[in-house]
């Protein structure tokens, strides 16, 4: 991918210059270096960890709430301690799941791409990351004591108001959402300047990866989508301790506002988590195919069009509040329009596959995986951007299944399928492929059986955010076979921690790529060390049309 002169090759093997930039850039050891350490791999690997962990716990919360309904006027746990798990287990999924995992595979894997050393600004990446741990922490510490918050992951007022959620739940809420927004802001703030200004000579934007794209325009999303938020956030902890009016009618204030606030960040922070996602399924792609990604302007101006039409579509969740149809009707449209650069980036894929002698590894079936359950996701989406048939379902669980075929479809199964391909980048080691292939099946046809019957409950009329139902309505059976797959995937995804780094290279970790990844070339040289990049490379080639020979 790069190609260097015979001065840059003795230059970058330089044992007095390799050794004296490795004291440079040197980690310090210990519980005290712990805290101390600022290199972009350390603290990318901490995301990826520290979010994974909370993913695990999120899932507890979810199959202790499946239990809850695995039938009708079940008594397994209490109305109040339902809330809190229901609240805990939407917060953690989106806020200290999805986004910090993204922002950690793209703090580790974007300097290794643009071939620099570390990210623009080390010390404030550390602190992004200690910011998120802490939040994260308070936030299940207050379950633990019995006040974890209870108004919804979404928290909607006046329900969130204290004169309905007198405790310190939703304050608790507000100040952990905050924290973890400056966090996703300090992140997206480094990869924004790493990328456009730390780049590799000789690789000019459109020489990028698609991964690198991607990881840009989450982050300008980000910049532009987080603010809204933590304004929200504030606002109601401002009304709930001093006593301001910003959501309550009485007094003046419009409840509305905390949706358009709240939702203006909440709808792109879908496609937050669906973009870096699509360049890892375009990275995988290139490297279990062996050949190029077709139409790679195509995949670029398609993943920065999502970003853009993103903004436009917070209002697709407000049909039921009786704003004017005419405004939503623009949000109708807007919601089918960003069908279209998704469907350009799924053809294109899909031209790339076609006719190679794809390897069926482990990651290229998480890939896969992603294409059927992504599909049945957008095009569900497709059907409740139309208002009429929203109204029907809106607060029922058809929205639950949409959900979650769009974001475990759309994040969770890239994000294995990445977590398996650079799994030997990150330590060294390679997963075990057959238990691989066993997690992917498991899990992949235990999230249909769990999920896919929920459309059938929400068009029988099951309502979601309730802890219990009669037996009556008849919706017992389908709740039993929910919770069935459940268990199957649950336990297939939790079993992801026995594929172990089970099976050492047959070289060590700093030779080389044994996925052969394209888009490492310009920092595979050093990937145990703290120094990662003795010298520059130089790019002079658009590494998006390289030809690559099939992975072994």
């Amino acid at each position: 991918m790069t190609h260097q002169t015979a001065r840059e090759q003795e230059l970058y093997d330089s044992p007095k210059e390799t050794e004296q930039l490795t004291r440079t850039w040197h980690s310090p050891r210990g519980f005290p270096g712990w805290f101390t350490q600022v290199n972009q791999r350390m603290i990318g690997r901490r995301f990826i960890i520290t979010g994974f962990i909370f993913f695990l716990l999120a899932g507890v919360l979810g199959l202790l709430i499946r239990a809850q309904l695995a039938g009708p006027e079940q008594h397994f746990l209490a109305p109040e301690l339902y809330n809190q798990f229901f609240t805990m287990h939407g917060t953690v999924m989106m806020f200290f799941f999805a986004i910090p995992v993204m922002e950690g595979f793209a703090i580790y894997v974007v300097p290794l791409m643009v071939g620099t050393r570390d990210m623009a600004f080390p010390r404030l990446n550390a602190f992004g990351y200690y910011i998120y741990l802490i939040g994260g922490i308070v936030l299940f510490g207050s379950l633990l004591l019995g006040m974890a918050p209870d108004a919804g992951w979404f928290n909607y007022v006046p329900l969130a108001g204290k004169e309905y959620s007198p405790g310190y739940g939703v304050d608790i809420w507000t100040t952990m959402i905050t924290f973890i927004e400056v966090s996703a802001l300090t992140a997206a703030v480094e990869l924004i300047v790493t990328i456009l200004r730390l780049r590799a000579p000789g690789m000019s934007l459109n020489r990028m990866p698609p991964f690198v794209w991607a990881a840009l325009v989450m982050s300008f999303m980000i910049v532009f989508a987080m603010p809204a938020v933590i304004v929200s956030s504030t606002l109601l902890i401002l009304d709930r301790l001093v006593d301001t009016q910003f959501f309550l009618v009485e007094s003046g204030g419009q409840p509305l506002l905390w949706q358009h606030l709240f939702w203006f960040f909440g709808h792109p922070e879908v496609y937050i988590i669906l973009v870096p996602a699509l360049g890892m399924i375009s990275t995988i792609i290139i490297t279990f195919t062996g050949r190029p990604i077709f139409g790679y302007t195509a995949l670029v101006l398609s993943v920065v069009s999502i970003g853009f039409v993103s903004f436009g579509l917070w209002v697709h969740h407000m049909f039921t509040t009786g704003l004017p149809q005419l405004g939503m009707s623009f949000f109708t449209a807007a919601s089918v329009t960003i069908a279209i650069p998704s469907g350009v980036q799924i053809f294109c894929w899909i031209a790339s596959l076609w006719g190679a002698k794809i390897r069926f590894a482990t990651p290229m079936l998480w890939v896969l995986g992603f294409f059927a359950i992504f599909v049945i996701g957008g095009l569900t989406g497709v059907m409740i951007a139309s208002i009429p048939f929203d109204t029907q379902v809106h607060d029922t669980f058809f929205l639950v299944a949409h959900f979650h075929y769009v974001l475990i479809g759309g994040a969770v199964f890239p994000l294995m399928g990445a977590l398996y391909y650079w799994w030997p980048k990150f330590t060294g080691r390679l997963m075990s492929e057959a238990g691989g292939k066993w997690s992917f099946w498991l899990a992949f046809i235990g999230f249909n059986i769990t999920f896919f019957p929920m459309h059938q409950l929400g068009l029988e009329g099951m309502p979601r955010r309730v802890y219990t139902y009669t037996a009556e309505m008849g919706w017992g059976g389908l709740e039993f076979v929910v919770d069935t797959g459940f268990l199957r995937a649950g336990g297939r995804v939790y079993g992801h921690a026995d594929q172990r780094s089970v099976e050492p290279l047959s070289r060590p970790a700093s030779g080389g790529e044994p996925m052969e990844c394209p888009y490492l070339g310009v920092g595979d040289r050093v990937t145990t060390a703290c120094l990662q990049l003795s010298s520059y490379p130089y790019c002079r080639k658009p590494v998006a049309f390289v030809g690559l020979a099939v992975p072994r």
